[in-house]
């Protein structure tokens, strides 16, 4: 017999799989030894009290052979002659892109500008340690997106965009651990990210499809309002190449504005949209720890025996608009996301332990139109031209001043409460972010429509989280690419762009996904999208 239960236990009980087998025996009037055999579905952490519970919901088996575990793998067929698809991005949304074109009988031929997820180690080191910003291989461009060596969180709220289930079941089918189907908040971690995508491009390889990387999309190849293929640079041996399919899976991510710009030029329509910047907030992990847990400093070890390290989620409205996290990471660093020289751009991400001594998350304000209408003779490039500003601001506040070099990536900071109180910091606190950084008045610096905002936003984060206001903790800035200033418009049935045939925009760069699995589902409609367009 088999049965669904849920059970609501101790971090401690939900550590000791017979304590689980226990509890569920004395809920169901039988004895241990007729459960064969117990499943875990979900967990989550209930932390509203100082008497912590786990929410465990499991599938038991009683006097049941328990199931054979199950294979997650999917038997791709072999598309090496089939219709060729062009893949531009090798994110989250590009990859399951090419794998749901594969499991559709189409040819993915990915094209990255980035390189391997193995070799953009070097790229994120020189950043780190010389910073120096190779504008092709950073945080944001290369093997997986900038998802990949910024924290891999796989939580989504986008539960009706699409099969959440097979995005994690894909991940687990190239190594990730099967923890990620059952947590509330799944997560993988950037130390553990790559292995997995590298499995995913051998995937797309070993089945007839093609990665390349190193190679830039630079124009568009139309004819009577229809994609007809690509041009590349081939960064590696500076050549031009053409690349010809009848359609295009367009999945550049948020930061590729070389593409907006190419769009624009060629009068193919984009639209400025709604998006959202502001600052990066880092705390000492123990301090969140002990503010979530409901107890004192003393005890966080104890905690954290049974414990993740913990998090927040926070919003606010301030002067009409939303002020929230973004991208909390517990136990993270803050790194730098530059995809130019000449520019500071923040981000966080974790390893799979989360085991760092810091939390830092973005805190961010929601942007409209109406706040970049000095930039308004850009167009739709309007919003940004107001991203990239802030950006040279921060770089600039950095103390870095050899524009024609553009080196450095020294961020602008400023203790928590001083920054709320626009009072100078005449001291900063240790902080993750490797490049270093250095006191700045952002509460001037900031353009009024985000400052005031976040000034607001951070009393009211302290009142419900008493402790948090502190100037133990520290703010960098920017954090400036929570999501794309521009929406690449495409039909809402065909997902095809309206006057380019054949031209599929896709994910965060394009305006419709906010992270890894809503980019991976995006990826996949488009994939089938694209499918249908053949029928």
């Amino acid at each position: 017999m088999k049965q669904e239960l849920q059970l609501v236990v101790s971090p401690e009980e939900a550590a000791n799989e017979n304590r689980i087998k226990e509890i569920a025996a004395q809920q169901l009037h039988t004895n241990t030894t007729n459960i064969s055999y117990i499943k875990i579905l979900k967990r989550s952490i209930d932390a509203r009290s100082r008497n912590i519970k786990i929410n465990l919901k499991i599938e038991i088996f009683i006097n049941e052979q328990p199931p054979s575990l199950p294979s997650y793998k999917i038997n791709y067929q072999d598309v090496t002659n089939k219709v060729p698809v062009i893949v531009i991005g090798a994110g989250p949304a590009g990859l399951f892109g090419a794998l749901q074109l594969m499991e559709n009988g189409f040819k993915p031929i990915v094209i990255e500008r980035g390189k391997t997820v193995k070799d953009r180690r070097r790229d994120l080191a020189a950043i780190n340690k010389a910073q120096l910003v190779n504008p092709h291989s950073n945080y944001c461009f290369g093997e997986g997106g900038a998802g990949t060596y910024s924290d891999g969180k796989l939580y989504t709220r986008s539960t009706k965009r699409g099969d959440i289930k097979k995005i994690l079941e894909t991940f687990v089918a190239h190594g990730a651990d099967e923890n990620i189907l059952i947590e509330a908040h799944p997560h993988i971690g950037t130390n553990k990210l790559p292995k997995i995508i590298e499995a995913m491009r051998q995937t797309i390889i070993n089945n007839g499809g093609e990665v390349h990387f190193n190679t830039h999309v630079i124009d568009l190849i139309l004819k009577n309002d229809a994609i007809k293929g690509v041009i590349c640079h081939q960064l590696e041996n500076n050549t031009t190449t053409e690349i010809i399919a009848d359609s295009v899976l367009l999945a550049t991510g948020h930061s590729a504005r070389d593409i907006f710009e190419l769009l624009h030029s060629k009068n193919i329509l984009i639209e400025g949209k709604t998006f959202a910047m502001g600052v990066r907030v880092e705390h000492p992990q123990a301090l969140i720890d002990s503010l979530q847990y409901h107890c004192t400093p003393n005890e966080v070890a104890h905690k954290r025996e049974y414990l993740p390290a913990s998090s927040y989620s926070l919003v606010h409205q301030a002067m009409g608009r939303g002020v929230y996290s973004f991208c909390m990471c517990p136990g993270g660093i803050i790194a730098p996301c530059a995809t130019a020289p000449g520019e500071i751009v923040t981000n966080g991400w974790s390893p799979s332990k989360r085991n760092n001594p810091y939390a830092n998350s973005g805190i961010v304000v929601t942007i409209e139109p109406e706040d970049y209408k000095k930039f308004s003779e850009h167009g739709p490039l309007a919003g940004l031209r107001y991203q990239q500003a802030l950006e040279k601001m921060a770089w600039k506040a950095g103390g870095q001043t050899n524009e024609k070099e553009s080196l450095g990536q020294i961020a602008p900071a400023q203790r928590l409460q001083d920054f709320v109180n626009n009072k100078l910091s005449t001291t900063l606190p240790d902080a993750s972010y490797q490049p270093g950084i250095r006191s700045a008045p952002l509460h001037e610096l900031l353009p009024a429509e985000i400052g005031k905002r976040l000034q607001i936003g951070f009393q009211e984060f302290g009142k419900k989280m008493s402790g948090y206001l502190s100037n133990d903790a520290v703010i960098v800035g920017v954090e400036s690419r929570t999501s794309s200033p521009i929406r690449i418009p495409r039909d809402v049935t065909t997902l095809q762009h309206p006057k380019i045939k054949g031209l599929y925009p896709c994910g965060e760069g394009a305006g419709y996904a906010g992270g890894i699995v809503s980019a991976a589902i995006d990826g996949q409609k488009c994939a089938n999208a694209i499918a249908g367009s053949f029928i």
